[in-house]
């Protein structure tokens, strides 16, 4: 995962060109005003935007994301039992300790000898269940409500989605008997589009788009009681796609939101967060997260979680 997730971290971004110019819908220009912080708003983070800062004092930076307005944490980098080598039920405490609660939990699958499954094999679903199951026990514990698989193997083909589709099945089944939602989360790499061998050699018309979405494969290939969605708004819009889309067509199977930006909220104007963040509510979600992928200024993580905590207190359509 880590490998993947620092590709995309370092990747050079698409230019903004004819996917944002003009569309209100997704640049900043019509957020409403923002009001004075009061650091009283229950914020979601994803702890994978504070990489290795926050593992310097736990406690202390526990405190200090309390302090910023976060109360819902979304773990990253769990692995048998431990998150970040911490011992898991020790981060528990420690979280806990500092008035955070956690709620979600970011986890690749993986076997013995393959610690990240680029490829899905038929073979290989058995091992794989297993691993799911003593996840799931592991997070039970730890007292989460979703469980989400953030990454995608490769997809080349509609029957790599199809298999991929048969693993997040059996992934949501063992969630849903222990208790948990299971859900998968976006990057860009899910908007790409494939073609069915038949149409590989038909000739597009020119208002034609050749192929489908992957995400809209796995949406669609998935059982809808088993799998949920968790959308990353940024990736999304990264992938040629407008969240709110997938927000008004998807109300149902959208259960969480990852909030993100270029760097820190707001200041690409490439997302016009008012308007997710009010669809959101409309759609009856509440459960959202930050993410903070990397701080090009040079400034710490921790800095730049707290500008985004501080744009997200002050903005009047959070809640």
């Amino acid at each position: 995962m880590s490998n993947r997730r620092i590709f995309l971290r370092n990747m050079s971004l698409l230019t903004a060109g004819g996917l944002f110019v003009g569309n209100t819908r997704l640049t900043g220009a019509v957020n409403p005003s923002p009001v004075p912080a009061t650091a009283s708003k229950a914020l979601g983070l994803q702890i994978y935007s504070l990489q290795r800062e926050l593992y310097d004092d736990i406690p202390k930076r526990m405190r200090e994301l309390k302090d910023m307005g976060y109360v819902n944490l979304e773990l990253s980098g769990y692995s048998m039992g431990k998150i970040g080598n911490v011992d898991m039920m020790e981060f528990k405490k420690m979280a806990e300790d500092a008035g955070l609660k956690l709620v979600s939990s970011h986890v690749n699958p993986a076997i013995e000898g393959q610690p990240f499954l680029l490829g899905y094999t038929k073979e290989i679903l058995p091992q794989v269940k297993e691993y799911w199951k003593t996840t799931v026990a592991d997070h039970t514990k730890l007292g989460c409500k979703f469980l989400v698989q953030p990454m995608m193997p490769t997809v080349e083909t509609h029957a790599d989605a199809d298999l991929v589709c048969e693993f997040l099945n059996e992934a949501g089944k063992i969630c849903k008997e222990a208790g948990l939602v299971f859900g998968y989360h976006n990057h860009n790499f899910e908007f790409k589009r494939v073609v069915k061998p038949e149409d590989a050699n038909r000739r597009a018309m020119p208002w034609e788009v050749k192929g489908d979405q992957i995400m809209d494969l796995f949406i669609a290939g998935t059982d809808a009681s088993l799998v949920n969605f968790e959308l990353d708004v940024y990736w999304a819009v990264r992938g040629g796609n407008d969240p709110l889309d997938y927000l008004k067509k998807f109300p149902k199977r959208i259960v969480a939101l990852h909030i993100k930006d270029t760097a820190v909220l707001g200041q690409s104007g490439l997302l016009n967060f008012g308007n997710i963040f009010n669809q959101m509510y409309a759609n009856g979600v509440q459960d959202f997260f930050v993410e903070l992928e990397g701080m090009p200024d040079g400034r710490t993580q921790f800095e730049g979680v707290r500008d985004c905590a501080e744009y997200l207190q002050k903005a009047t359509f959070v809640r």
